[in-house]
């Protein structure tokens, strides 16, 4: 990946978050200007700051709510990764309110802002969520790529896209460290349907899905990783598996207990909508939706789509045992 971040001025919102700080922390290399870390959280700012000790971060507190505040953060910027978000299925459902606030309006606060000062790239961090979604999480954040990539039609100056997520392993309020904690007292191990099917992503993959798509886009992307399947039952038996006996625990002892599908939960996610598919480019390690309006795009032959479909690889118990020795999480 070329370097294009040298001696650049970077913004990254919400970057005390599992995404945002390891952002934080890969942009370093680069041997940018500076790096602005936007987030709402004093403390994990304070901590942050402690743990990176270099004198390039600028720890901005802030909320993307704030139009003014979001104005003075990106003035003089060069790129910005927006990964501030209400991120919780279930509590997006009992607080919709905050969730458009947040997902919808800071957003939207943030593009703008962009175009007024003259951000050279703009990539906005979403989820396999906001596909066809049916909880609010999903539908904010899937009006959040549409404000960041049809922004982009319009843009003289700033490069918008999105990356598209899947779940990240082992990340804050995943269910790894969840699994790991309830392993760790002898169980039960809690899951919400033994049918449930999640995309997932390490974070390196997330990591790198984000420089990449900063260093491609021409505007009003969405680049999507080609993520792997799994089911959250083999994920949990694999972490049985590996995490029993490290905690003095035979792992035919640790039982299961299904406490029902959340509020707004689905049990399976998808990578692109039937309409998207049509304007999907294979482009080796992930996929790119490109906006209808641009001139290269053109609708893609039905075993093209056929193809990607069946792309998706699903991950026995064995491959996920791989997985979370290869990502450190075991």
């Amino acid at each position: 990946m070329k370097n294009i971040f040298e001696n650049k001025d970077i913004l990254v919102t919400g970057g005390c978050g599992s995404i945002g700080s390891e952002i934080v922390k890969q942009l370093i290399k680069f041997n940018p200007k500076k790096i602005r870390v936007l987030d709402n959280n004093e403390s994990n700012l304070f901590y942050l700051g402690q743990e990176l000790k270099n004198k390039i971060i600028r720890l901005l507190i802030g909320d993307i709510r704030d139009r003014n505040r979001i104005y003075r953060a990106t003035k003089d910027v060069d790129v910005v990764f927006h990964a501030a978000a209400l991120k919780h299925v279930s509590l997006c459902e009992y607080n919709p309110f905050d969730a458009v606030s947040t997902n919808i309006i800071g957003t939207e606060n943030l593009v703008s802002a962009c175009m007024d000062n003259d951000v050279a790239k703009f990539v906005g961090i979403s989820t396999d969520k906001a596909v066809n979604p049916i909880n609010t999480m999903g539908a904010t954040k899937l009006l959040s790529e549409k404000i960041i990539t049809d922004t982009a039609i319009s843009s003289l100056n700033t490069k918008f896209c999105c990356v598209r997520f899947g779940n990240v392993l082992d990340s804050v309020g995943s269910v790894v460290p969840i699994f790991k904690q309830q392993i760790k007292k002898g169980g039960p191990v809690t899951i919400t349907d033994r049918n449930m099917i999640r995309f997932f992503m390490t974070k390196f993959d997330a990591i790198n899905l984000v420089l990449k798509a900063a260093e491609k886009t021409q505007g009003g992307e969405i680049f999507i990783l080609k993520m792997k399947k799994l089911k959250i039952m083999d994920l949990a038996q694999a972490m049985i598996d590996e995490f029993a006996p490290k905690y003095g625990y035979n792992p035919k002892d640790i039982k299961y207990e299904f406490i029902g599908i959340r509020s707004g939960e689905k049990i399976d996610e998808s990578l692109m909508n039937e309409e998207e598919l049509n304007y999907a480019e294979d482009i080796g390690d992930m996929y790119v939706v490109r906006n209808r309006w641009g001139s290269n795009v053109e609708i893609r032959a039905n075993n093209h789509r056929s193809k990607m479909l069946k792309d998706v690889k699903f991950l026995n118990i064995e491959d996920i045992k791989e997985v979370l020795h290869e990502s450190k999480i075991v």
